[in-house]
């Protein structure tokens, strides 16, 4: 009987060494467990803890997993009435919640650093028919990749990540019992360092046993960690990664967040990748994306211009960017407002956009400008030339997050666009403001036609279907603080 993997169309003679190779590391290693991890459309993993003995299986077979964790909100409520006649009639495939397939990729596996004798391997959804399951968010990713390879380009990204470590003081309303709750209370915590004084050599010194066990666990993971950074806000830091491939980087973003937040629980630390804590003084959690095009065929950055546009200044992208890369950049800002929910899915995330504050407030673009929305960096014959789009907040999903820039941009390439001058005044009132709230970017969405056609009406459905029950959920509550430190800090 054929496989599962060979049925998925998958399996191949590299894929088949490789889960030699798994196989013979699991055994040297003497290995007890390995997790086979999905991630789900908020950027969280799934998983389950197999015994090394029945890794071979699923590595042919896949392991099945309730559908009904595709269609949750951040709470774990599902948003559909799958055991109603009719309730998931607009989901193909799903309904009485069925199962589906995780397949790991055998060229994932790492061994968890903190964690005796497991290792890990990263999956993907597929329906029992082995027909691939359309909202595994990473999927969209990979078929924005193929349109924009269709144009002969890749995309590289470069990620810098803010967010917050706090030391564990108790955990007494998380352990309780009586006091359980859906979602749980956070723990009560304690700042690593003070804040207002960035890039403080004493405040990195003081956070240097947690900011210890960040370095340790991604080095140890393989992800190119280039620096960490006591940040401006109290508790704050920021972590920096060399550019890789986009579907690459969006994996290291999920692993990265998932492992150091269990590694520094194991060492009674708390971090959280929520924009912004439930604290009086705090400072916001983004998480700047650079990118720039590749050519496919040479490997070359596609947005280097050899020299500015005769008669261009400063303020003209073609200063700075190649035609390609303009017309990328102004796909951006076409469809700023239509991709704000994939880059800040959560309703905390949209505090940020507050004037001088070093986020965008509004939908521009700027040299070398930290307040505007996009950040050109670079110049004539720079191969570091790039675009920082500062709009994100850390808690995105990686894979959403991306797969909007390449929908947004290649729009701009299709239709040629052009962008506006750059702003030198990127808090100023004439411009169009970014969405002030999850409600009104989703809105923003469902607007933006053509970004929502990119995307895939069933994709915008079944987002819109979720975080609708999330928003609708937070504007209910008594406690609009309670809710967000259970459902944000305490997750996220």
């Amino acid at each position: 009987m054929t496989d599962f993997a060979t049925r998925c169309g998958v399996q191949t003679p590299e894929r088949q060494r490789a889960i030699e190779a798994v196989l013979q590391a699991i055994e040297a290693q003497g290995l007890e467990q390995v997790r086979v991890a999905w991630c789900d459309l908020h950027g969280f993993t799934r998983s389950k803890a197999l015994m090394a003995g029945a890794v071979k299986q699923a590595l042919r077979s896949g392991v099945g997993m309730v559908s009904t964790l595709l269609l949750k909100d951040t709470s774990d409520r599902t948003a559909w009435p799958v055991f109603q006649p009719g309730g998931t009639d607009g989901l193909p495939g799903f309904g009485q919640a069925n199962n589906v397939v995780l397949l790991p990729d055998p060229a994932s596996f790492r061994v968890l650093p903190w964690r005796e004798r497991t290792g890990w391997l990263r999956a993907q959804a597929w329906f029992a028919d082995a027909t691939p399951v359309p909202y595994d968010s990473r999927r969209l990713l990979q078929r924005a990749l193929d349109r924009l390879a269709a144009h002969g380009y890749g995309l590289r990204c470069g990620l810098e990540v803010e967010f917050h470590i706090y030391r564990i003081t108790g955990t007494e309303a998380q352990t309780d019992p009586h006091r359980a709750a859906w979602p749980g209370e956070p723990p009560e915590v304690a700042m690593i360092h003070p804040g207002y004084q960035l890039l403080s050599e004493a405040w990195l010194d003081r956070a240097d046993e947690p900011l210890r066990i960040v370095q340790r666990t991604a080095q140890a993971l393989g992800l190119p960690l280039l620096s960490l950074e006591a940040e401006m806000g109290p508790s704050q830091v920021e972590a920096v990664f060399d550019v890789t491939d986009a579907l690459t980087a969006a994996d290291q973003m999920v692993l990265f967040r998932n492992a150091v937040k269990m590694a520094l629980r194991d060492a009674g630390y708390h971090a959280t990748f929520m924009c912004r804590p439930p604290f009086a003084h705090i400072m916001s959690s983004g998480w700047h994306l650079h990118q720039s095009l590749s050519s496919l065929a040479t490997g070359a950055n596609a947005m280097v211009r050899t020299e500015p546009l005769a008669g261009s200044t400063a303020r003209d992208a073609r200063h700075t960017l190649s035609d390609v890369g303009a017309h990328y950049l102004a796909g951006l800002l076409e469809h700023a407002r239509g991709m704000a929910v994939f880059c800040t899915p959560t309703a905390n995330g949209y505090a940020r956009f507050r004037p001088h504050a070093l986020a965008p407030q509004s939908v521009q673009w700027g040299r070398d400008n930290r307040g505007a929305m996009l950040r050109v960096i670079g110049g004539a014959n720079d191969p570091a030339t790039r675009i920082e789009n500062r709009i994100g907040e850390s808690a995105a999903n990686p894979y959403l997050y991306l797969a909007a820039q390449i929908e947004a941009g290649l729009d701009g390439i299709e239709r040629r666009l052009t962008p506006p001058p750059a702003t030198e005044d990127p808090y100023g009132a004439q411009a169009t403001p970014l969405p002030a709230s999850l409600g009104e970017a989703l809105d923003a969405l469902q607007a933006d036609t053509v970004l929502a056609g990119r995307i895939g009406a069933d994709w915008v459905a079944y987002l819109t279907q979720i975080k609708r029950l999330e928003w609708q959920r937070l504007r209910d509550a008594d406690d609009p603080d309670a809710f967000q430190r259970r459902e944000y800090f305490s997750r996220f």
